[in-house]
């Protein structure tokens, strides 16, 4: 007996038997039970997914006649009747398929036309099935619109297309149009494992996760695919070689990638991309794995929980959630989709899924904004007239020897063009023929006692900087801290219940009637404040002695935090730091003989960094 393909050999042969398009299945059969009949129908979607199969179960329900030549027409043909059988065999007279791919033409609809003049020979009604309708050119469709329009009672239409926007609108609105949606991976799972149970073939649930995502919603690709799976592991299906048929990478390298993204780490990433290449595995494919991953952590990050805990990737979703913000997931997601469009632009894959990959590095992360570099202040030269005047003038300072970075002098700029203005301290340069105005003055002299110059340039008086409330330290704060320290210093949390752990502030203790103790914490920003992030953080204090410990959630903004307490810390190490540089005798004796000199700001860094939480 020759073999018959699986995508053939369980094509359904009735509505009960489709799957993933109950919706279709429930208006036909509705309107079948009721004799509400349409003389025209199209039915649109992707490739694969049921438009045929539709089409030729509805033209057995209609031309159906039961096992004992008595029956009508109904919406569960009997099998076994001749109009059942010879339309499965493809061999019905009164039912015609024309695949408008290669016949498009106006002859091809003209012949059509003339052949539904014509009562149908054995059946009750005759079906004309239209395959890619959207192909036929427009003569073509204008030669049919008066038929599909006004059909003789016994003539039905039946169009399929898997491009409905290219469909003229005369005739999109002659036809009853029904959508057939792509199937869910779930659905084409479970097909797939009832085919291989009744092939008798063996199947891990790796390999059907596989190709039930491999199909991207159509069933007959999935059963193609099981065909060549079968052949490609000699009759039985298992993970590994699933994956290497299809070439799909595993989720392990798109989790490393996320991994070192989440870290920042080029280093981790491009040894990764490394990896890749020399395993062979497709670029294309890996940012595909990586949208997959991502689409789980952001749902797991916008509503935790929410993931179906059977699905074995769920749980590194889980854990990758708690390591990237969900700005930086959802700016990653982006940069991965967008990013498979650029691999086919340059010759090298891997180069370009590079690149792809390191864009996210170029984003900052979120925090302060970092202290630009400082720029020289312009050296202003004036004329010998304006020097005799007493008009003020920088002191310039002859080329220094090597000095601390902190005191050195600006470096010189290039000297501006003389103005028009009628001042006489205006800029200007020297004649060529002039020798340079500083040569013949003196150093002006220092007095000791004098005040020395301000080490740091003073805010402009426009824009004076907000000064941060004063912290203040409470019992419960001091409680809170102790129990937090051991838990944030041995890493057992993730990044955002550690975020959680640093803004809170206890604002109360509360026994309860158990015997345990409820402490409310004060949490100003509404994406901390989640059942879930709270439960771990619950957790994490529990296992590390906190027994009996509830912890609830309010809305406010904390005033003695850990990080409150942090950024304190942080201003007065600054201060410290910034009055021991001032009050350096060196320094003083530096700033003192170069009167133009400055103390950079922002240059000045206190030896030991408070702590964070890490």
């Amino acid at each position: 007996m020759n073999h018959v393909v699986l995508a053939r050999k369980y094509r359904p042969r009735s509505f009960d038997q489709m799957v993933g398009q109950e919706h279709v299945v429930q208006a036909l059969g509705n309107a079948l039970t009721s004799g509400r009949l349409h003389h025209a129908y199209l039915f649109t979607g992707t490739r694969g997914i049921g438009k045929t199969t539709v089409s030729r179960i509805l033209a057995k329900s209609l031309n159906c006649t039961g096992p004992d030549g008595q029956g009508g027409v109904t919406a569960r043909p009997c099998g076994q009747c001749l109009a059942c059988t010879e339309i499965d065999a493809d061999r019905y007279i009164d039912y015609i398929e024309l695949d408008a791919a290669s016949n498009r033409s106006i002859d091809e609809i003209r012949d059509l036309i003339e052949r539904a003049a014509y009562k149908p020979s054995v059946g009750r009604y005759k079906v004309f099935m239209i395959d890619e309708a959207h192909q036929l050119t427009k003569d073509a469709f204008n030669a049919l619109l008066k038929t599909l329009e006004e059909p003789p009672e016994y003539l039905k239409f039946v169009l399929a297309t898997t491009d409905p926007e290219k469909m003229l609108p005369t005739v999109l609105s002659r036809c009853l149009q029904f959508n057939l949606r792509p199937m869910p991976p779930e659905v084409v799972h479970a097909h797939l494992q009832a085919v291989l149970e009744a092939e008798h073939v063996p199947a891990d649930a790796g390999s059907l996760r596989l190709l039930s995502r491999a199909a991207r919603g159509s069933m007959r690709d999935a059963l193609s695919l099981t065909d060549q799976a079968i052949a490609y592991g000699a009759g039985k299906l298992d993970e590994a070689g699933v994956r290497s048929m299809l070439g799909s990478v595993d989720r392990r390298h798109a989790a490393r990638l996320v991994q070192a993204l989440a870290e920042r780490d080029g280093a981790a990433v491009l040894a990764t991309v490394n990896e890749l290449r020399s395993l062979g595995l497709s670029a294309a494919g890996t940012l595909e794995e990586m949208a997959g991953l991502l689409q789980q952590m952001a749902v797991e990050q916008a509503v935790p929980g929410a993931l179906d805990e059977n699905d074995p990737d769920v749980a590194e979703a889980q854990r990758l959630a708690s390591l990237m913000p969900a700005d930086e997931t959802q700016l990653l997601y982006s940069i991965v989709l967008h990013g498979r469009g650029e691999l086919s632009l340059v010759s090298d894959d891997y180069a370009a899924l590079t690149m792809v990959l390191l864009r996210l590095l170029a984003f900052p992360p979120a925090g302060p904004a970092p202290v630009p570099a400082p720029r020289a202040a312009p050296l202003q030269v004036t004329p010998r007239e304006a020097r005799l005047s007493t008009a003020p003038r920088p002191a310039v300072a002859p080329p220094p020897k090597a000095l601390p970075a902190a005191a050195r002098p600006p470096a010189p700029a290039a000297t501006p063009a003389p103005r028009s203005a009628p001042d006489v301290a205006r800029a200007v340069a020297p004649r060529d023929d002039e020798p340079p105005p500083w040569v013949d003055d003196a150093l002006p002299e220092v007095d000791a006692d004098a005040a020395p110059m301000p080490a740091f340039d003073e805010p402009p008086p426009s824009s004076p900087k907000p000064a941060a409330p004063a912290l203040v330290t409470t019992a419960l704060g001091d409680r809170w801290a102790a129990l937090l320290q051991p838990v944030l210093a041995s890493g057992a949390i993730g990044a955002l219940v550690r975020e959680l752990a640093w803004q809170a502030e206890l604002v109360g203790v509360e026994a309860q009637a158990d015997g345990a103790q409820l402490w409310r914490l004060s949490v100003e920003r509404d994406s901390l404040r989640t059942p879930a992030l709270r439960d771990k953080l619950q957790a994490a204090l529990v296992a590390a002695g906190a027994a009996g410990l509830r912890l609830e959630l309010e809305p406010g903004v904390a005033a003695d935090s850990m990080a409150r307490r942090d950024a304190a810390e942080r201003e007065a190490a600054q201060r410290a730091a910034e009055q021991l540089i001032q009050g350096d005798p060196a320094v003083r004796a530096l700033m003192s003989q170069f009167r133009t000199a400055r103390i950079v700001p922002g240059s000045i860094k206190p030896v030991s960094e408070p702590r964070t939480p890490s």
